[in-house]
């Protein structure tokens, strides 16, 4: 997960020319198709059409794709194991329920190798009206998670220096994983204290109307950009009826 936070953005791509509201809202489309059946089927067709968008969003060389997706792909395969080895469904099921895992998360993979921080918060602002205290503290967030990258080394090194080596253990290595994991986290804390205090002596929480220098504009590719999702929506759900696998979650059957 780590070498994922690394990764920011790629510069220049197809997909960073779409607004983030659109894309925000085409994954809210997806994600709502995906919820509404329990088939194997929706899903394959949305994760096909998702899987073409990768190259737009520079996610081509397979490493950094792996580097990516690698904690998606576990999470998928992981919940696809359980439902099939636990769970009263069969394989298909237990395969439509992986692959939704992957349909809803990789928008989110998109969105994030596509779109620079900086552009979601004015876009958050401009569009949604959300409160500049809370854009600019999501942006601040995200520019301050590779941070944690660096400090997971740091702390991994300098327990090494110590002495502190857990060989081949897996016990011995989960317990050394979950005290680094407690000391990014208290790190994570008191920094997330210092830049509250820093945004409220510049202001963010007064109360007054702030302006925002870069604006966000809405162009026809964002509007088209959501009509696509639509329609990879009607198309999954259409394709699923035709062939007979489609499983409404709420209709009883």
């Amino acid at each position: 997960m780590t070498a994922s936070l690394a990764l920011g953005p790629t510069p220049d791509v197809p997909l960073s020319r779409v607004n983030p509201v659109a894309q925000i809202v085409a994954t809210v489309v997806v994600s709502l198709v995906l919820l509404s059946t329990l088939d194997a089927v929706t899903p394959a067709v949305v994760v096909a059409a998702e899987l073409c968008l990768l190259p737009a969003a520079g996610l081509t060389a397979p490493r950094v794709l792996l580097l990516r997706t690698w904690p998606l792909l576990l999470s998928a395969l992981t919940v696809g194991l359980v439902n099939l080895v636990l769970g009263d469904s069969g394989p298909l099921t237990a395969l439509g329920i992986a692959l939704r895992v992957i349909g809803l998360a990789l928008p989110g993979v998109l969105l994030v190798a596509s779109t620079d921080p900086v552009r979601l918060a004015d876009a958050l602002i401009v569009h949604w009206r959300f409160p500049p205290r809370f854009a600019v503290g999501a942006l601040a967030a995200l520019r301050l998670a590779p941070l944690l990258v660096t400090e997971f080394e740091t702390v991994r090194l300098a327990r090494r220096t110590r002495g502190v080596e857990t060989g081949r253990n897996p016990v011995a290595q989960a317990r050394a994983f979950a005290g680094v994991a407690f000391t990014l986290l208290i790190g994570a804390v008191r920094r997330a204290g210092r830049l509250a205090t820093a945004m409220d002596a510049r202001g963010f929480d007064s109360g007054v109307p702030r302006t925002n220098a870069r604006g966000s504009v809405l162009h026809t590719r964002d509007a088209l950009f959501v009509a696509g999702a639509v329609l990879v929506g009607a198309v999954a759900v259409t394709t699923s009826v035709l062939t007979g696998a489609f499983d409404p979650l709420f209709v009883g059957g």
